[in-house]
């Protein structure tokens, strides 16, 4: 049994309350790093002047080195520090990050200073969220569901907030009032730490039956799981258009005005999470309905089908863009395509995040969970390459080649879905 059947007693919502800390956590944390990136291409372009292209790349080097640093960090967190340690160290880096963001000559000092304190935050974070749970406890599936959506209201509060702010009132305020969500969470995790399972010493060595049973095919999990990662990398080289070339089309090839008012660019940024928020029940009473008739769908194979559903939002905005030409789209028309868009992400994105945390090697979780967004490192860095190409093509054909990339990752994944299944 886990050592967190104590914890499991008393519930909120239905869930560990351990659960709720954890999300709210990761909920201020989403809030600041939202809501700066929300800024940063926007300031980048604006503000410091810089060309697209340099926007663009410096973007996509930022979120990946954001990404990047976890995979050392899950290994210091789970040699070393802890978890709970690593949680608190990396918010406490992140959050003076943030504030630093507010002064223009620091501007790269605190990029890398946020993408320091995330390395051991990160992986550090959701990784706790097994130890929850017992190894037969049915929640333990859904609980990343619920998780994702926890953590995407501070993704949907963060446009209206900070991108507000920063848009109109100045690009500091922004930046700072997304140092101070980054405190919020901080201060949520060390008061709510004591509904957290107690930690495995690091120092434990596994029981043989343990050992046994896992020694022999874990290079086997390790090379699915890099299998995984390739194609969450390629689909990632898509999907985080949405912070880095999307933002360039909503400010000038959207029209935004409704009733006289236009629209801030920025708060079309809010949409995603909170589609995230609204659409995530109703696609798991599907779900459920569908394990209880005997018809659930296979991780790797929920995630191809996600790939393919964002691969379908793109080709409908190539297709807006080739008819509109140089008419502006309609505000409506891009949330249509955010519908379709966030109903593909809720398919991959936590389903990807879960595969990998239930694969974990023991005593390996933060490591295995941190290999997870070894992948949303490459992918930023490959989105970031991709959009240097956004003003040397017809929007169009941007937007198909972002459709292919999704496809491609789609296949990779309907590939792995036996190999994944036999693991089970």
């Amino acid at each position: 049994m886990n050592a967190s059947v104590g914890v499991q007693e008393k519930t909120w919502f239905g869930q560990p309350r351990g659960l709720t800390i954890l999300f709210l956590t990761n909920m201020w944390e989403l809030f600041s790093y939202y809501g700066m990136r929300t800024l940063l291409v926007y300031y980048m372009t604006k503000q410091l002047l810089f060309a697209q292209e340099k926007a663009s790349f410096i973007y996509g080097v930022y979120t990946a080195m954001a990404y990047f640093t976890p995979i050392i960090g899950g290994a210091i967190a789970d040699r070393w520090l802890g978890k709970r340690n690593a949680v608190i160290l990396g918010g406490t880096i992140m959050a003076f990050g943030h504030f630093v963001m507010a002064f223009e000559p620091m501007f790269y000092v605190a990029l890398a200073t946020i993408a320091l304190g995330n390395g051991l935050f990160l992986p550090s974070l959701p990784s706790q969220i097994n130890d929850l749970y017992a190894a037969d406890d049915p929640r333990r599936g859904r609980a990343y569901n619920v998780y994702y959506v926890g953590l995407n209201i501070g993704g949907f509060l963060a446009p209206l907030v900070c991108g507000t702010l920063g848009e109109l009132y100045g690009w500091h305020y922004g930046f700072g009032a997304a140092g101070i969500g980054m405190f919020l969470g901080l201060m949520i995790y060390v008061v709510g730490r004591r509904y957290l399972p107690p930690e495995p010493s690091r120092l434990a060595v596994p029981s043989a039956g343990l050992a046994g049973a896992r020694a022999t095919p874990s290079y086997a999990v390790w090379w699915l799981l890099l299998g995984v990662g390739i194609a969450a990398t390629i689909f990632r080289g898509a999907y985080e258009q949405v912070g880095n070339t999307l933002p360039l089309l909503i400010d000038t090839g959207v029209d935004r005005v409704v009733a006289g008012f236009t629209i801030p660019m920025t708060w079309f940024q809010s949409l995603n999470p909170l589609l995230v928020i609204s659409m995530t029940p109703l696609l798991l009473l599907h779900w459920r309905r569908r394990a209880d008739a005997g018809r659930d769908t296979s991780p790797a194979l929920k995630m191809a089908i996600g790939a393919l559903i964002v691969a379908v939002a793109y080709v409908m905005l190539a297709a807006l863009s080739a008819w509109t030409g140089d008419a502006r789209i309609g505000w409506g028309w891009l949330v249509v395509f955010f519908v379709v868009l966030t109903l593909g992400e809720l398919y991959i994105l936590p389903t990807g995040l879960g595969l990998f945390a239930k694969l974990a090697p023991p005593r390996l979780g933060a490591t295995t969970v941190a290999s997870w967004f070894l992948a949303v490192f490459s992918g930023s860095l490959l989105a970031g390459l991709v959009g240097t190409l956004w003003s040397k093509t017809s929007h169009a054909g941007f937007f198909l080649l972002l459709a292919g990339l999704a496809i491609v990752a789609a296949i990779l994944l309907w590939r792995l879905d036996r190999p994944i299944r036999s693991m089970h």
